[in-house]
Protein backbone atom coordinates (compact mmCIF):
# COMPACT_ATOMS: atom_id res chain seq x y z
CA UNK A 1 0.00 0.00 0.00
CA UNK A 2 2.56 2.61 1.14
CA UNK A 3 6.19 2.32 0.11
CA UNK A 4 8.93 4.68 1.28
CA UNK A 5 12.34 4.35 -0.35
CA UNK A 6 15.55 6.11 0.71
CA UNK A 7 13.78 9.14 2.22
CA UNK A 8 16.09 12.02 3.18
CA UNK A 9 15.18 15.21 5.05
CA UNK A 10 17.36 17.94 6.53
CA UNK A 11 16.71 21.13 8.45
CA UNK A 12 19.66 23.31 7.53
CA UNK A 13 22.79 21.35 8.36
CA UNK A 14 20.92 18.86 10.55
CA UNK A 15 20.00 15.70 8.65
CA UNK A 16 16.94 14.29 10.41
CA UNK A 17 16.15 11.40 8.04
CA UNK A 18 19.15 9.57 6.58
CA UNK A 19 17.72 7.48 3.76
CA UNK A 20 14.97 5.49 5.46
CA UNK A 21 12.96 2.80 3.65
CA UNK A 22 9.92 0.79 4.75
CA UNK A 23 6.65 -0.64 3.44
CA UNK A 24 3.18 -0.76 4.99
CA UNK A 25 0.74 -3.46 3.85
CA UNK A 26 -3.00 -2.90 3.54
CA UNK A 27 -5.06 -3.69 6.62
CA UNK A 28 -2.11 -3.79 9.03
CA UNK A 29 -1.29 -1.74 12.10
CA UNK A 30 2.30 -0.65 11.51
CA UNK A 31 4.35 0.59 14.45
CA UNK A 32 7.03 3.24 14.05
CA UNK A 33 9.12 2.96 17.19
CA UNK A 34 11.86 5.32 18.30
CA UNK A 35 13.10 7.65 20.99
CA UNK A 36 12.02 11.30 21.01
CA UNK A 37 13.95 13.11 18.27
CA UNK A 38 14.55 9.97 16.19
CA UNK A 39 12.63 11.39 13.20
CA UNK A 40 9.17 9.85 13.63
CA UNK A 41 7.17 13.08 13.46
CA UNK A 42 9.19 14.35 10.49
CA UNK A 43 8.44 11.15 8.57
CA UNK A 44 4.74 11.31 9.33
CA UNK A 45 4.52 15.02 8.50
CA UNK A 46 6.06 14.29 5.09
CA UNK A 47 3.60 11.50 4.32
CA UNK A 48 0.70 13.66 5.54
CA UNK A 49 1.80 16.34 3.04
CA UNK A 50 2.66 18.95 5.69
CA UNK A 51 6.35 19.34 4.80
CA UNK A 52 8.54 18.54 1.81
CA UNK A 53 11.48 16.15 1.67
CA UNK A 54 14.92 16.45 0.08
CA UNK A 55 15.15 13.18 -1.82
CA UNK A 56 13.80 9.66 -2.00
CA UNK A 57 10.56 8.17 -3.27
CA UNK A 58 7.11 7.67 -1.76
CA UNK A 59 4.40 5.70 -3.52
CA UNK A 60 0.82 4.99 -2.49
CA UNK A 61 -0.91 2.06 -4.18
CA UNK A 62 1.80 2.21 -6.83
CA UNK A 63 1.30 5.92 -7.58
CA UNK A 64 4.17 8.37 -7.09
CA UNK A 65 3.56 10.78 -4.21
CA UNK A 66 5.05 13.94 -5.76
CA UNK A 67 3.27 13.54 -9.07
CA UNK A 68 -0.15 12.70 -7.57
CA UNK A 69 0.14 14.43 -4.18
CA UNK A 70 -3.19 16.28 -4.13
CA UNK A 71 -5.19 13.20 -5.11
CA UNK A 72 -3.33 10.83 -2.81
CA UNK A 73 -3.67 13.08 0.25
CA UNK A 74 -7.43 12.59 0.06
CA UNK A 75 -6.82 8.94 0.93
CA UNK A 76 -4.73 9.74 4.01
CA UNK A 77 -6.03 10.65 7.49
CA UNK A 78 -3.68 12.28 9.98
CA UNK A 79 -3.84 12.82 13.74
CA UNK A 80 -0.93 14.94 15.08
CA UNK A 81 0.61 14.36 18.48
CA UNK A 82 -1.23 17.34 19.98
CA UNK A 83 -4.47 17.90 18.02
CA UNK A 84 -6.02 21.36 18.19
CA UNK A 85 -9.74 21.98 17.71
CA UNK A 86 -12.09 24.95 18.00
CA UNK A 87 -13.04 24.50 21.64
CA UNK A 88 -16.14 26.66 21.34
CA UNK A 89 -17.74 24.18 18.92
CA UNK A 90 -19.47 20.97 19.94
CA UNK A 91 -18.37 17.63 18.54
CA UNK A 92 -21.30 17.62 16.13
CA UNK A 93 -20.59 21.19 15.00
CA UNK A 94 -16.92 20.49 14.37
CA UNK A 95 -17.59 17.41 12.24
CA UNK A 96 -20.27 19.34 10.38
CA UNK A 97 -17.65 22.03 9.68
CA UNK A 98 -15.17 19.40 8.42
CA UNK A 99 -17.78 17.83 6.16
CA UNK A 100 -18.92 21.20 4.78
CA UNK A 101 -15.44 22.38 3.77
CA UNK A 102 -14.89 18.95 2.18
CA UNK A 103 -17.94 19.48 -0.03
CA UNK A 104 -19.82 16.52 1.45
CA UNK A 105 -23.65 16.46 1.08
CA UNK A 106 -25.58 17.41 4.23
CA UNK A 107 -27.23 14.01 4.74
CA UNK A 108 -23.91 12.23 4.33
CA UNK A 109 -22.30 14.56 6.90
CA UNK A 110 -24.96 13.67 9.47
CA UNK A 111 -24.67 9.95 8.80
CA UNK A 112 -20.86 9.90 8.85
CA UNK A 113 -20.74 12.01 12.01
CA UNK A 114 -23.11 9.67 13.82
CA UNK A 115 -21.17 6.56 12.70
CA UNK A 116 -17.79 7.90 13.78
CA UNK A 117 -18.90 9.36 17.10
CA UNK A 118 -20.41 5.97 17.93
CA UNK A 119 -17.22 4.19 16.83
CA UNK A 120 -14.88 6.33 18.95
CA UNK A 121 -17.20 6.39 21.97
CA UNK A 122 -17.86 10.14 22.09
CA UNK A 123 -21.47 10.19 20.88
CA UNK A 124 -22.95 10.97 24.31
CA UNK A 125 -20.67 14.02 24.61
CA UNK A 126 -21.05 15.15 20.99
CA UNK A 127 -23.40 18.02 21.89
CA UNK A 128 -20.93 19.43 24.45
CA UNK A 129 -18.23 21.98 23.69
CA UNK A 130 -14.95 20.34 22.67
CA UNK A 131 -13.11 22.61 25.11
CA UNK A 132 -14.62 20.59 27.96
CA UNK A 133 -13.41 17.20 26.72
CA UNK A 134 -10.85 15.20 28.71
CA UNK A 135 -7.49 14.24 27.18
CA UNK A 136 -8.70 10.76 26.29
CA UNK A 137 -11.91 12.11 24.76
CA UNK A 138 -9.94 14.62 22.68
CA UNK A 139 -7.73 11.88 21.26
CA UNK A 140 -10.73 9.70 20.45
CA UNK A 141 -12.53 12.65 18.88
CA UNK A 142 -9.34 13.40 16.94
CA UNK A 143 -9.53 9.90 15.49
CA UNK A 144 -13.06 10.63 14.32
CA UNK A 145 -11.85 13.82 12.61
CA UNK A 146 -8.91 12.03 10.98
CA UNK A 147 -11.22 9.27 9.70
CA UNK A 148 -14.04 11.53 8.53
CA UNK A 149 -13.24 11.28 4.82
CA UNK A 150 -12.84 7.48 5.00
CA UNK A 151 -9.06 7.43 4.43
CA UNK A 152 -7.34 4.26 3.23
CA UNK A 153 -4.50 4.82 5.69
CA UNK A 154 -4.63 6.53 9.08
CA UNK A 155 -1.44 8.20 10.38
CA UNK A 156 -1.28 8.56 14.17
CA UNK A 157 1.64 10.47 15.69
CA UNK A 158 2.16 9.55 19.36
CA UNK A 159 -1.60 9.20 20.00
CA UNK A 160 -1.22 8.10 23.65
CA UNK A 161 1.87 9.99 24.83
CA UNK A 162 0.01 12.61 26.90
CA UNK A 163 -2.71 10.35 28.30
CA UNK A 164 -3.19 8.78 31.71
CA UNK A 165 -3.32 4.95 31.90
CA UNK A 166 -7.11 4.83 31.48
CA UNK A 167 -7.02 7.16 28.47
CA UNK A 168 -4.18 5.17 26.90
CA UNK A 169 -6.12 1.93 27.26
CA UNK A 170 -9.23 3.45 25.67
CA UNK A 171 -7.34 4.84 22.67
CA UNK A 172 -5.34 1.63 22.13
CA UNK A 173 -8.50 -0.47 22.23
CA UNK A 174 -10.02 1.84 19.65
CA UNK A 175 -6.94 1.61 17.40
CA UNK A 176 -7.00 -2.19 17.65
CA UNK A 177 -10.68 -2.21 16.65
CA UNK A 178 -9.85 -0.34 13.42
CA UNK A 179 -8.17 -3.50 12.11
CA UNK A 180 -11.57 -5.18 11.94
CA UNK A 181 -12.88 -2.14 10.04
CA UNK A 182 -10.22 -2.72 7.38
CA UNK A 183 -8.38 0.54 8.18
CA UNK A 184 -4.60 0.56 7.69
CA UNK A 185 -2.87 2.35 10.59
CA UNK A 186 0.60 3.90 10.69
CA UNK A 187 1.32 4.48 14.39
CA UNK A 188 4.37 6.23 15.86
CA UNK A 189 5.28 6.01 19.52
CA UNK A 190 8.15 5.81 21.98
CA UNK A 191 5.98 3.70 24.34
CA UNK A 192 6.94 0.09 23.76
CA UNK A 193 3.90 -1.42 25.47
CA UNK A 194 1.66 0.33 22.94
CA UNK A 195 3.49 -1.37 20.07
CA UNK A 196 3.20 -4.78 21.72
CA UNK A 197 -0.52 -4.35 22.35
CA UNK A 198 -1.75 -3.37 18.89
CA UNK A 199 0.84 -3.62 16.10
CA UNK A 200 1.35 -6.31 13.46
CA UNK A 201 4.65 -4.99 12.10
CA UNK A 202 7.27 -2.57 13.41
CA UNK A 203 10.18 -0.43 12.27
CA UNK A 204 12.71 0.79 14.81
CA UNK A 205 14.02 4.28 14.02
CA UNK A 206 17.22 5.52 15.66
CA UNK A 207 19.02 8.79 14.90
CA UNK A 208 17.35 9.14 11.52
CA UNK A 209 17.98 5.58 10.36
CA UNK A 210 15.78 2.49 10.41
CA UNK A 211 17.79 -0.18 12.16
CA UNK A 212 15.17 -2.91 11.79
CA UNK A 213 11.82 -3.58 10.08
CA UNK A 214 10.01 -6.83 10.84
CA UNK A 215 6.76 -8.51 11.81
CA UNK A 216 6.39 -8.10 15.55
CA UNK A 217 6.10 -11.84 16.20
CA UNK A 218 9.18 -12.57 14.07
CA UNK A 219 11.09 -9.84 15.88
CA UNK A 220 10.37 -11.45 19.22
CA UNK A 221 11.38 -14.89 17.94
CA UNK A 222 14.63 -13.67 16.37
CA UNK A 223 15.77 -11.57 19.33
CA UNK A 224 14.28 -13.46 22.24
CA UNK A 225 16.90 -13.92 24.93
CA UNK A 226 17.10 -15.44 28.41
CA UNK A 227 17.51 -12.89 31.20
CA UNK A 228 18.28 -13.70 34.84
CA UNK A 229 16.79 -11.21 37.31
CA UNK A 230 18.47 -11.26 40.71
CA UNK A 231 17.51 -9.12 43.70
CA UNK A 232 19.95 -8.73 46.58
CA UNK A 233 19.37 -7.61 50.16
CA UNK A 234 21.79 -4.67 49.96
CA UNK A 235 23.15 -2.07 47.56
CA UNK A 236 25.54 -3.64 45.03
CA UNK A 237 28.00 -0.83 44.38
CA UNK A 238 29.73 -1.57 41.02
CA UNK A 239 29.06 -5.30 41.13
CA UNK A 240 27.98 -5.38 37.47
CA UNK A 241 31.59 -4.74 36.40
CA UNK A 242 32.56 -8.18 37.71
CA UNK A 243 30.53 -9.91 34.97
CA UNK A 244 32.33 -8.33 32.01
CA UNK A 245 35.02 -11.00 31.90
CA UNK A 246 32.54 -13.80 31.10
CA UNK A 247 32.14 -14.27 27.33
CA UNK A 248 28.77 -16.02 27.66
CA UNK A 249 27.24 -12.95 29.34
CA UNK A 250 26.16 -10.33 26.80
CA UNK A 251 25.12 -7.47 29.08
CA UNK A 252 24.26 -6.62 32.67
CA UNK A 253 21.79 -3.96 33.85
CA UNK A 254 22.13 -2.86 37.46
CA UNK A 255 19.64 -0.90 39.54
CA UNK A 256 20.80 -0.41 43.14
CA UNK A 257 20.21 -3.84 44.68
CA UNK A 258 19.13 -5.76 41.56
CA UNK A 259 20.79 -7.19 38.45
CA UNK A 260 19.41 -8.25 35.07
CA UNK A 261 21.91 -10.54 33.35
CA UNK A 262 21.50 -11.12 29.61
CA UNK A 263 23.12 -14.40 28.61
CA UNK A 264 24.18 -15.81 25.23
CA UNK A 265 24.69 -19.38 26.42
CA UNK A 266 21.94 -20.76 28.67
CA UNK A 267 23.81 -23.99 29.41
CA UNK A 268 26.85 -22.09 30.69
CA UNK A 269 24.58 -19.85 32.76
CA UNK A 270 22.87 -22.85 34.34
CA UNK A 271 26.22 -24.38 35.25
CA UNK A 272 28.14 -21.30 36.44
CA UNK A 273 25.90 -18.36 37.33
CA UNK A 274 24.82 -19.49 40.79
CA UNK A 275 28.43 -20.22 41.79
CA UNK A 276 29.53 -16.77 40.58
CA UNK A 277 26.80 -15.07 42.59
CA UNK A 278 27.52 -17.14 45.69
CA UNK A 279 31.17 -16.03 45.57
CA UNK A 280 30.08 -12.39 46.07
CA UNK A 281 28.84 -13.34 49.55
CA UNK A 282 25.82 -11.04 49.30
CA UNK A 283 22.40 -12.26 50.53
CA UNK A 284 19.99 -12.95 47.64
CA UNK A 285 16.28 -12.16 48.00
CA UNK A 286 15.10 -13.55 44.66
CA UNK A 287 16.45 -15.28 41.54
CA UNK A 288 14.35 -15.78 38.41
CA UNK A 289 14.65 -16.47 34.70
CA UNK A 290 12.54 -14.62 32.11
CA UNK A 291 12.52 -14.04 28.36
CA UNK A 292 13.20 -10.62 26.88
CA UNK A 293 10.30 -8.33 26.00
CA UNK A 294 10.17 -5.59 23.37
CA UNK A 295 11.80 -3.07 25.72
CA UNK A 296 14.82 -5.35 26.19
CA UNK A 297 15.07 -5.95 22.43
CA UNK A 298 14.81 -2.21 21.71
CA UNK A 299 17.57 -1.36 24.16
CA UNK A 300 19.86 -4.01 22.70
CA UNK A 301 19.32 -2.83 19.12
CA UNK A 302 19.64 0.87 19.85
CA UNK A 303 22.76 0.33 21.93
CA UNK A 304 24.18 -1.83 19.11
CA UNK A 305 24.74 -4.81 21.39
CA UNK A 306 23.90 -7.18 18.54
CA UNK A 307 24.80 -7.36 14.90
CA UNK A 308 21.68 -6.49 12.90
Amino acid sequence: MLTVNNLVKSYGKLQVLKGISFQISRGKIYGFLGENGAGKTTTMSIIAGLINYDSGEISFNGEGFKKNKRELLRKIGYLPQTPVFYGYLSGYEYLDFIGTISGMPREKIKKRSSELLELVGVKEAASRKIGGYSGGMLQRFGLAVAMFNSPEILILDEPTSSLDPQGRMEVLELIASLRAEGVTVFLSTHILNDIERVCDEVSILHEGKIILSQRLEDLKKDYIQPIYDIEFEENLGNLSEAFKKYSWIEAVKQDRNSLSIYVKDVNRAQQELLNIIAAFNKPVLSFSLRKSNLEDIFIRLVNKNVNI
